[in-house]
Protein backbone atom coordinates (compact mmCIF):
# COMPACT_ATOMS: atom_id res chain seq x y z
CA UNK A 1 0.00 0.00 0.00
CA UNK A 2 1.49 3.36 -0.99
CA UNK A 3 1.65 6.55 1.08
CA UNK A 4 -1.57 7.85 -0.48
CA UNK A 5 -3.70 5.11 1.03
CA UNK A 6 -4.46 3.52 4.38
CA UNK A 7 -6.75 0.83 5.70
CA UNK A 8 -9.85 2.06 7.59
CA UNK A 9 -11.30 0.33 10.66
CA UNK A 10 -14.06 -1.16 8.53
CA UNK A 11 -11.52 -2.72 6.20
CA UNK A 12 -12.00 -0.50 3.15
CA UNK A 13 -9.16 1.36 1.46
CA UNK A 14 -9.13 5.14 1.86
CA UNK A 15 -7.27 7.38 -0.57
CA UNK A 16 -5.63 10.08 1.52
CA UNK A 17 -5.42 12.41 -1.47
CA UNK A 18 -9.22 12.74 -1.17
CA UNK A 19 -8.62 14.88 1.93
CA UNK A 20 -5.85 17.13 0.57
CA UNK A 21 -6.24 20.88 1.13
CA UNK A 22 -3.13 22.41 -0.51
CA UNK A 23 -3.94 26.04 0.39
CA UNK A 24 -3.80 25.50 4.16
CA UNK A 25 -0.81 27.90 4.61
CA UNK A 26 -3.18 30.83 3.88
CA UNK A 27 -4.95 30.08 7.18
CA UNK A 28 -2.68 27.59 8.97
CA UNK A 29 -5.17 25.82 11.20
CA UNK A 30 -5.16 22.16 12.25
CA UNK A 31 -5.54 19.68 10.53
CA UNK A 32 -3.60 21.72 7.98
CA UNK A 33 -3.35 19.90 4.63
CA UNK A 34 -5.62 16.94 5.41
CA UNK A 35 -9.35 17.52 6.00
CA UNK A 36 -12.00 14.84 6.26
CA UNK A 37 -15.61 15.72 5.33
CA UNK A 38 -18.75 14.24 6.88
CA UNK A 39 -22.05 14.70 5.00
CA UNK A 40 -25.30 14.20 6.88
CA UNK A 41 -28.89 14.53 5.70
CA UNK A 42 -30.73 16.82 8.12
CA UNK A 43 -34.13 17.06 6.40
CA UNK A 44 -34.92 14.21 3.98
CA UNK A 45 -34.37 15.28 0.35
CA UNK A 46 -34.09 18.93 1.44
CA UNK A 47 -31.13 19.89 3.67
CA UNK A 48 -27.63 18.44 4.12
CA UNK A 49 -24.69 19.49 6.29
CA UNK A 50 -20.99 18.99 5.50
CA UNK A 51 -18.63 18.99 8.48
CA UNK A 52 -14.85 19.37 8.69
CA UNK A 53 -12.66 20.23 11.69
CA UNK A 54 -10.28 23.07 12.41
CA UNK A 55 -8.41 24.35 15.42
CA UNK A 56 -5.21 25.46 17.14
CA UNK A 57 -3.08 23.37 19.53
CA UNK A 58 -5.52 20.46 19.15
CA UNK A 59 -8.46 22.63 20.24
CA UNK A 60 -10.56 21.33 17.35
CA UNK A 61 -14.20 22.11 16.61
CA UNK A 62 -16.48 21.38 13.64
CA UNK A 63 -16.81 23.90 10.83
CA UNK A 64 -19.86 23.37 8.66
CA UNK A 65 -21.46 24.27 5.36
CA UNK A 66 -25.09 23.58 4.50
CA UNK A 67 -26.71 22.60 1.20
CA UNK A 68 -30.40 23.34 0.62
CA UNK A 69 -32.51 21.94 -2.22
CA UNK A 70 -34.28 24.55 -4.34
CA UNK A 71 -37.97 24.13 -5.14
CA UNK A 72 -37.17 24.80 -8.79
CA UNK A 73 -34.34 22.26 -8.78
CA UNK A 74 -30.70 22.68 -7.89
CA UNK A 75 -28.85 23.54 -4.69
CA UNK A 76 -27.94 26.55 -2.57
CA UNK A 77 -24.68 26.33 -0.60
CA UNK A 78 -24.35 28.33 2.64
CA UNK A 79 -20.84 29.03 4.03
CA UNK A 80 -18.56 26.73 2.00
CA UNK A 81 -15.80 24.69 3.64
CA UNK A 82 -12.50 23.48 2.17
CA UNK A 83 -13.25 22.04 -1.30
CA UNK A 84 -11.23 18.86 -0.99
CA UNK A 85 -11.79 16.10 -3.52
CA UNK A 86 -13.93 14.29 -0.96
CA UNK A 87 -16.04 17.38 -0.26
CA UNK A 88 -16.64 18.12 -3.94
CA UNK A 89 -17.42 14.45 -4.65
CA UNK A 90 -20.09 14.49 -1.92
CA UNK A 91 -21.64 17.66 -3.40
CA UNK A 92 -21.55 16.13 -6.90
CA UNK A 93 -23.47 13.12 -5.58
CA UNK A 94 -26.24 15.50 -4.47
CA UNK A 95 -26.13 17.28 -7.83
CA UNK A 96 -26.80 14.06 -9.72
CA UNK A 97 -30.08 13.68 -7.80
CA UNK A 98 -31.20 17.24 -7.05
CA UNK A 99 -29.62 19.43 -9.71
CA UNK A 100 -26.53 21.63 -9.95
CA UNK A 101 -25.29 24.18 -7.45
CA UNK A 102 -26.90 27.49 -8.41
CA UNK A 103 -26.13 29.78 -5.44
CA UNK A 104 -23.16 30.07 -3.08
CA UNK A 105 -23.58 32.32 -0.02
CA UNK A 106 -20.83 33.88 2.12
CA UNK A 107 -22.83 34.94 5.19
CA UNK A 108 -20.09 36.75 7.13
CA UNK A 109 -17.55 39.53 6.61
CA UNK A 110 -15.02 38.87 9.37
CA UNK A 111 -14.68 35.09 9.54
CA UNK A 112 -11.53 34.33 7.57
CA UNK A 113 -12.11 30.63 8.22
CA UNK A 114 -15.25 30.95 6.07
CA UNK A 115 -14.06 33.53 3.57
CA UNK A 116 -10.90 31.70 2.54
CA UNK A 117 -12.86 28.81 1.01
CA UNK A 118 -15.29 30.79 -1.18
CA UNK A 119 -13.05 31.36 -4.19
CA UNK A 120 -11.64 27.82 -4.44
CA UNK A 121 -15.09 26.30 -3.83
CA UNK A 122 -16.82 28.50 -6.43
CA UNK A 123 -14.33 27.46 -9.11
CA UNK A 124 -15.69 23.92 -8.96
CA UNK A 125 -19.17 25.26 -9.81
CA UNK A 126 -18.64 27.80 -12.60
CA UNK A 127 -22.37 28.37 -13.23
CA UNK A 128 -23.21 29.23 -9.63
CA UNK A 129 -23.95 32.80 -8.57
CA UNK A 130 -21.87 33.93 -5.58
CA UNK A 131 -23.57 36.26 -3.09
CA UNK A 132 -21.71 37.78 -0.15
CA UNK A 133 -22.62 39.81 2.92
CA UNK A 134 -22.14 43.57 2.39
CA UNK A 135 -19.07 45.57 3.42
CA UNK A 136 -16.52 42.77 3.13
CA UNK A 137 -13.08 43.70 4.47
CA UNK A 138 -9.61 42.19 4.76
CA UNK A 139 -6.57 42.78 6.97
CA UNK A 140 -3.95 44.24 6.89
CA UNK A 141 -5.00 45.68 3.51
CA UNK A 142 -8.61 46.10 2.40
CA UNK A 143 -8.41 44.39 -0.99
CA UNK A 144 -11.01 44.01 -3.76
CA UNK A 145 -12.94 40.74 -3.66
CA UNK A 146 -11.40 39.58 -6.92
CA UNK A 147 -7.93 39.93 -5.34
CA UNK A 148 -9.12 37.65 -2.53
CA UNK A 149 -9.98 34.90 -4.99
CA UNK A 150 -13.70 35.58 -5.50
CA UNK A 151 -14.84 35.03 -9.11
CA UNK A 152 -15.11 38.60 -10.41
CA UNK A 153 -17.86 38.17 -13.01
CA UNK A 154 -20.34 36.33 -10.80
CA UNK A 155 -19.79 37.69 -7.27
CA UNK A 156 -22.39 40.15 -6.03
CA UNK A 157 -23.35 41.84 -2.76
CA UNK A 158 -26.55 40.83 -1.00
CA UNK A 159 -28.91 43.84 -0.72
CA UNK A 160 -29.51 44.97 2.85
CA UNK A 161 -33.23 45.03 2.08
CA UNK A 162 -34.32 41.40 1.75
CA UNK A 163 -37.40 42.59 -0.20
CA UNK A 164 -34.93 43.07 -3.05
CA UNK A 165 -33.55 39.58 -2.54
CA UNK A 166 -31.82 38.00 -5.51
CA UNK A 167 -32.48 34.56 -4.03
CA UNK A 168 -35.46 32.29 -4.83
CA UNK A 169 -38.64 33.21 -2.97
CA UNK A 170 -38.38 30.11 -0.76
CA UNK A 171 -35.83 32.06 1.32
CA UNK A 172 -35.91 35.02 3.68
CA UNK A 173 -32.76 36.59 5.08
CA UNK A 174 -31.81 39.22 7.64
CA UNK A 175 -28.39 40.88 7.91
CA UNK A 176 -26.97 41.76 11.31
CA UNK A 177 -24.53 44.66 11.10
CA UNK A 178 -22.01 45.48 10.01
CA UNK A 179 -21.11 46.25 13.63
CA UNK A 180 -18.03 48.49 13.60
CA UNK A 181 -15.26 47.24 15.92
CA UNK A 182 -12.42 49.64 15.26
CA UNK A 183 -9.97 47.36 13.48
CA UNK A 184 -12.73 45.69 11.52
CA UNK A 185 -16.42 44.88 11.55
CA UNK A 186 -18.77 41.99 12.26
CA UNK A 187 -21.81 40.94 10.24
CA UNK A 188 -23.90 37.85 9.73
CA UNK A 189 -26.61 36.76 7.32
CA UNK A 190 -29.36 34.62 8.85
CA UNK A 191 -31.09 32.63 6.12
CA UNK A 192 -34.52 31.02 6.53
CA UNK A 193 -35.61 28.22 4.23
CA UNK A 194 -39.41 28.17 4.23
CA UNK A 195 -39.50 24.81 2.49
CA UNK A 196 -37.75 22.91 5.30
CA UNK A 197 -38.44 25.36 8.16
CA UNK A 198 -34.69 25.60 8.78
CA UNK A 199 -32.69 28.61 10.00
CA UNK A 200 -29.10 28.83 8.76
CA UNK A 201 -26.77 30.80 11.04
CA UNK A 202 -23.01 31.39 11.01
CA UNK A 203 -21.59 32.33 14.44
CA UNK A 204 -24.20 34.07 16.57
CA UNK A 205 -26.05 31.01 17.90
CA UNK A 206 -24.35 27.81 19.00
CA UNK A 207 -25.00 24.68 21.01
CA UNK A 208 -22.39 22.38 22.56
CA UNK A 209 -22.93 18.62 22.37
CA UNK A 210 -22.18 16.64 25.52
CA UNK A 211 -20.45 13.91 23.49
CA UNK A 212 -17.69 14.57 20.91
CA UNK A 213 -19.12 15.15 17.41
CA UNK A 214 -18.69 12.40 14.83
CA UNK A 215 -16.37 14.46 12.61
CA UNK A 216 -13.98 15.05 15.52
CA UNK A 217 -13.80 11.33 16.22
CA UNK A 218 -12.40 10.48 12.78
CA UNK A 219 -9.05 11.38 14.37
CA UNK A 220 -9.44 11.19 18.17
CA UNK A 221 -5.87 12.26 18.99
CA UNK A 222 -6.80 15.89 19.85
CA UNK A 223 -9.49 14.61 22.24
CA UNK A 224 -7.07 12.26 23.95
CA UNK A 225 -4.33 14.91 24.07
CA UNK A 226 -6.57 17.22 26.10
CA UNK A 227 -8.01 14.43 28.24
CA UNK A 228 -4.67 14.18 30.07
CA UNK A 229 -4.12 15.93 33.39
CA UNK A 230 -0.40 16.48 32.84
CA UNK A 231 2.45 15.86 30.38
CA UNK A 232 3.52 12.69 32.16
CA UNK A 233 0.18 10.95 31.58
CA UNK A 234 0.11 8.61 28.60
CA UNK A 235 -2.45 8.82 25.80
CA UNK A 236 -5.24 6.30 26.39
CA UNK A 237 -8.10 5.84 23.94
CA UNK A 238 -11.46 4.93 25.43
CA UNK A 239 -14.92 6.60 25.34
CA UNK A 240 -14.58 8.31 28.73
CA UNK A 241 -11.31 9.97 27.68
CA UNK A 242 -12.77 11.08 24.36
CA UNK A 243 -15.68 12.67 26.21
CA UNK A 244 -13.39 14.29 28.79
CA UNK A 245 -11.11 15.69 26.10
CA UNK A 246 -14.02 17.05 24.08
CA UNK A 247 -15.56 18.83 27.06
CA UNK A 248 -12.26 20.49 27.91
CA UNK A 249 -11.79 21.50 24.28
CA UNK A 250 -15.22 23.15 24.37
CA UNK A 251 -14.21 25.20 27.41
CA UNK A 252 -10.96 26.23 25.70
CA UNK A 253 -12.72 27.26 22.50
CA UNK A 254 -15.32 29.44 24.21
CA UNK A 255 -13.39 31.03 27.08
CA UNK A 256 -9.72 30.58 26.04
CA UNK A 257 -8.89 30.35 29.75
CA UNK A 258 -11.85 29.29 31.91
CA UNK A 259 -11.50 29.76 35.67
CA UNK A 260 -10.84 26.03 36.21
CA UNK A 261 -7.75 26.12 33.98
CA UNK A 262 -4.31 26.80 35.41
CA UNK A 263 -1.46 27.65 33.02
CA UNK A 264 1.83 26.30 34.37
CA UNK A 265 4.96 28.52 34.57
CA UNK A 266 7.11 27.85 31.53
CA UNK A 267 10.01 26.62 33.60
CA UNK A 268 7.82 23.83 34.97
CA UNK A 269 6.43 23.15 31.50
CA UNK A 270 9.91 22.52 30.10
CA UNK A 271 10.92 20.36 33.06
CA UNK A 272 7.79 18.23 32.61
CA UNK A 273 8.42 17.99 28.87
CA UNK A 274 11.78 16.31 29.55
CA UNK A 275 9.92 13.60 31.48
CA UNK A 276 6.82 13.44 29.25
CA UNK A 277 5.42 10.07 28.23
CA UNK A 278 5.49 11.19 24.58
CA UNK A 279 8.07 13.69 23.32
CA UNK A 280 7.28 13.28 19.63
CA UNK A 281 6.55 16.13 17.26
CA UNK A 282 2.90 15.04 17.22
CA UNK A 283 2.77 15.57 21.00
CA UNK A 284 4.43 19.01 20.69
CA UNK A 285 7.67 17.48 22.06
CA UNK A 286 6.05 16.90 25.43
CA UNK A 287 4.94 20.50 25.99
CA UNK A 288 1.68 20.54 27.93
CA UNK A 289 1.19 23.79 29.91
CA UNK A 290 -2.30 23.07 31.26
CA UNK A 291 -3.59 22.01 34.65
CA UNK A 292 -7.30 21.58 35.27
CA UNK A 293 -8.66 22.37 38.71
CA UNK A 294 -11.40 20.40 40.39
CA UNK A 295 -14.85 21.52 39.28
CA UNK A 296 -14.12 22.07 35.59
CA UNK A 297 -17.01 19.69 34.89
CA UNK A 298 -19.42 22.24 36.38
CA UNK A 299 -18.24 24.86 33.90
CA UNK A 300 -18.90 22.49 31.03
CA UNK A 301 -22.32 21.53 32.40
CA UNK A 302 -23.28 25.22 32.43
CA UNK A 303 -21.98 25.65 28.89
CA UNK A 304 -23.80 22.55 27.65
CA UNK A 305 -27.05 23.47 29.40
CA UNK A 306 -28.84 20.40 28.14
CA UNK A 307 -28.09 21.37 24.55
CA UNK A 308 -29.75 24.80 24.66
CA UNK A 309 -28.76 27.44 22.07
CA UNK A 310 -26.69 30.37 23.33
CA UNK A 311 -24.52 33.23 22.10
CA UNK A 312 -20.79 32.53 22.28
CA UNK A 313 -19.03 34.32 25.18
CA UNK A 314 -16.63 36.15 22.83
CA UNK A 315 -19.61 37.64 20.96
CA UNK A 316 -21.30 38.56 24.23
CA UNK A 317 -18.19 40.26 25.60
CA UNK A 318 -16.43 41.81 22.61
CA UNK A 319 -18.87 42.26 19.71
CA UNK A 320 -22.65 42.27 20.12
CA UNK A 321 -22.51 44.50 23.20
CA UNK A 322 -21.21 47.24 20.87
CA UNK A 323 -24.60 47.28 19.10
CA UNK A 324 -27.25 45.93 21.52
CA UNK A 325 -30.27 47.62 19.94
CA UNK A 326 -29.28 46.62 16.42
CA UNK A 327 -28.68 43.03 17.56
CA UNK A 328 -32.00 42.78 19.40
CA UNK A 329 -33.89 44.24 16.43
CA UNK A 330 -32.24 41.62 14.21
CA UNK A 331 -33.04 38.83 16.67
CA UNK A 332 -36.68 40.00 16.83
CA UNK A 333 -36.90 39.90 13.06
CA UNK A 334 -35.39 36.42 12.81
CA UNK A 335 -37.63 35.13 15.60
CA UNK A 336 -40.70 35.98 13.50
CA UNK A 337 -39.82 33.20 11.06
CA UNK A 338 -41.49 29.85 11.85
CA UNK A 339 -38.36 27.71 11.90
CA UNK A 340 -38.15 24.33 13.62
CA UNK A 341 -34.38 23.88 13.70
CA UNK A 342 -31.21 25.98 13.69
CA UNK A 343 -28.18 25.00 11.61
CA UNK A 344 -25.08 26.93 12.78
CA UNK A 345 -21.66 26.75 11.13
CA UNK A 346 -19.95 25.40 14.25
CA UNK A 347 -20.37 22.87 17.05
CA UNK A 348 -23.68 21.00 17.27
CA UNK A 349 -26.26 20.74 14.49
CA UNK A 350 -29.16 20.66 14.07
CA UNK A 351 -30.36 22.50 17.16
CA UNK A 352 -34.03 21.68 17.61
CA UNK A 353 -35.17 25.03 18.98
CA UNK A 354 -38.20 27.21 18.21
CA UNK A 355 -38.03 30.97 17.52
CA UNK A 356 -38.79 31.91 21.14
CA UNK A 357 -35.76 29.97 22.36
CA UNK A 358 -33.57 31.61 19.72
CA UNK A 359 -34.72 35.02 20.93
CA UNK A 360 -34.08 34.19 24.61
CA UNK A 361 -30.41 33.55 23.80
CA UNK A 362 -29.96 37.33 23.33
CA UNK A 363 -31.36 38.21 26.76
CA UNK A 364 -27.85 39.13 27.96
CA UNK A 365 -28.27 42.41 26.02
CA UNK A 366 -31.39 43.39 27.97
CA UNK A 367 -32.06 44.80 31.40
CA UNK A 368 -34.11 42.35 33.42
CA UNK A 369 -35.95 41.89 36.68
CA UNK A 370 -37.50 38.86 38.29
CA UNK A 371 -37.27 35.48 36.58
CA UNK A 372 -35.84 36.88 33.36
CA UNK A 373 -32.68 37.90 35.21
CA UNK A 374 -31.73 34.23 35.37
CA UNK A 375 -30.98 34.35 31.65
CA UNK A 376 -27.88 36.44 32.39
CA UNK A 377 -26.43 33.89 34.82
CA UNK A 378 -26.68 30.78 32.63
CA UNK A 379 -22.94 30.97 31.95
CA UNK A 380 -20.72 31.43 35.04
CA UNK A 381 -19.30 34.95 35.13
CA UNK A 382 -16.03 33.66 36.59
CA UNK A 383 -15.34 31.92 33.28
CA UNK A 384 -15.54 35.30 31.51
CA UNK A 385 -12.56 36.71 33.44
CA UNK A 386 -10.02 36.61 30.60
CA UNK A 387 -12.51 37.88 28.00
CA UNK A 388 -13.48 40.78 30.26
CA UNK A 389 -9.82 41.71 30.68
CA UNK A 390 -9.34 41.64 26.91
CA UNK A 391 -12.45 43.78 26.48
CA UNK A 392 -11.19 46.32 29.01
CA UNK A 393 -7.74 46.45 27.45
CA UNK A 394 -9.05 47.01 23.94
CA UNK A 395 -11.42 49.72 25.16
CA UNK A 396 -8.75 51.48 27.24
CA UNK A 397 -6.44 51.61 24.23
CA UNK A 398 -9.27 52.86 21.99
CA UNK A 399 -8.77 49.86 19.71
CA UNK A 400 -12.50 49.11 19.96
CA UNK A 401 -15.51 51.29 20.76
CA UNK A 402 -16.87 51.08 24.28
CA UNK A 403 -19.73 48.67 24.97
CA UNK A 404 -23.14 50.29 25.03
CA UNK A 405 -25.66 50.07 27.84
CA UNK A 406 -28.12 47.22 27.86
CA UNK A 407 -31.54 47.94 26.42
Amino acid sequence: MNGQQRRADQGQTINLSEFDWPFWPVVPLYPFGQRRTLCQEVVPNSVWTFDQVQGIFYVVVPIRMTAVKLESGGLLIYAPIAPTRECIRLVRELETIHGEVKYIILPTISGVEHKVFIGPFARHFPKAQVWVAPQQWSFPLNLPLSWLGFPAKRTQILPQDSCQTPLPDQFDYAILGPIQLGLGAFAEVALFDRRSHSLLITDTILSVPEEPPAIVQFDPYPLLFHARDNALEAISDHPANRRKGWQRIALFSFYFRPHALWVEPWGQVFRDALKASDRSRKAYYGLFPFRWKEGWERSFAALWGGGRPFVAPILQTLILNRAPQETLDWADRVARWPFKRILPCHLDSPINAPPAQFRRAFAFLEKHSGENAAQESLLPQEDFELLLKVNQGLSNRALMPLPKEKI
